[in-house]
């Protein structure tokens, strides 16, 4: 792999939301090509949508072998060879396959502009209903989401529907991330209802909240809507259909908002804890 580029420190990150997947045929030379073009059009970062590089298999119950893989596999070497060529990070996913116990999840996967992955997260919150059977192809993961430290600006990652369960944003932002990544797959006739929750994540986790979607109907799943990326006040920054939406990032601009209302009020982490604690037993 190449020798990571030099990380900013200048308190800024330009990220390149990229409403694409790469599953065909040419999906690989198509996904460096992309990623080459949002590098030179200045990012640090690209994110991509929920499981980029598969079919949409969850329009269906049925379950395909090939579609998961070890991370290494054929998908996680071909984002990984993207960034490295264009030398920048990477934010993509996998349907992750355990090579001991088979146990299948959605794994997002991060990578430095080296090629390495630097963080790792399973989505946690799985729908099961007409066009988004997700149980019926992965199980959900067993961990919170974790501040990621590699590109200057501290950042967190969701996938899709976590985002609607806001514990995880509300965790990333009281670790300190300072922008929250949620790759997606949902219908364009929902949108509405997401951007409120992204809006509202983003003000009362005190972090930028940025979501990019599949970009298209997919096996009948009216999949699409914009890419989204919300500053830490409940703004909206970029509301973009094109390909790729470009947006820099401020570490001022949350700094201001922590030192704010509502981002100065206490998290009382303990107090909730404890009443979540007693929840727990009957989580399901």
């Amino acid at each position: 792999m190449n020798t990571p580029a030099p990380i900013r420190h200048d308190g800024k990150l330009t990220v390149a939301l990229i409403s694409e997947v790469f599953f065909a045929a040419d999906g690989a030379a198509r996904l460096m090509d992309r990623i080459a073009e949002a590098a030179g059009r200045g990012a640090d970062l690209a994110v991509l949508p929920e499981i980029p590089l598969n079919p949409w298999r969850p329009a269906t119950r049925t379950q395909v072998p090939d579609d998961a893989e070890q991370e290494g596999g054929p998908r996680t070497q071909a984002m990984a060879a993207a960034a490295a060529r264009a030398r920048i990070g990477l934010g993509g996913g996998i349907i992750h396959r355990d090579p001991h116990t088979g146990r299948r999840t959605s794994r997002a996967l991060v990578f430095d502009a080296s090629g390495e992955v630097v963080a790792r997260y399973e989505k946690l919150h799985l729908p099961e209903e007409p066009g988004f059977w997700e149980t019926s192809h992965y199980e959900p993961g067993t961990e919170a989401p974790r501040r990621i430290d590699a590109f200057g600006l501290p950042i967190g990652i969701q996938v899709c529907s976590d985002n609607n369960r806001p514990e995880g944003l509300h965790l990333l932002g009281a670790e300190g991330a300072m922008a929250i990544f949620v790759p997606r797959a949902s219908e364009e006739g929902t949108y509405q209802r997401w951007k409120i929750v992204f809006r509202a994540n983003a003000l009362t986790s005190c972090a930028y909240v940025l979501s990019v979607n599949r970009p298209a109907p997919e096996e009948g799943v009216l999949i699409g809507g914009p890419s989204i990326a919300v500053d830490p006040g409940g703004n909206v920054v970029l509301e973009t259909t094109d390909t790729i939406g470009l947006v820099t990032l401020d570490e001022a601009v949350v700094r201001r908002a922590r030192a704010d209302y509502p981002g100065y009020l206490p998290v009382r982490a303990g107090l909730y804890a404890d009443a979540w604690r007693e929840v727990a037993g009957r989580d399901v």
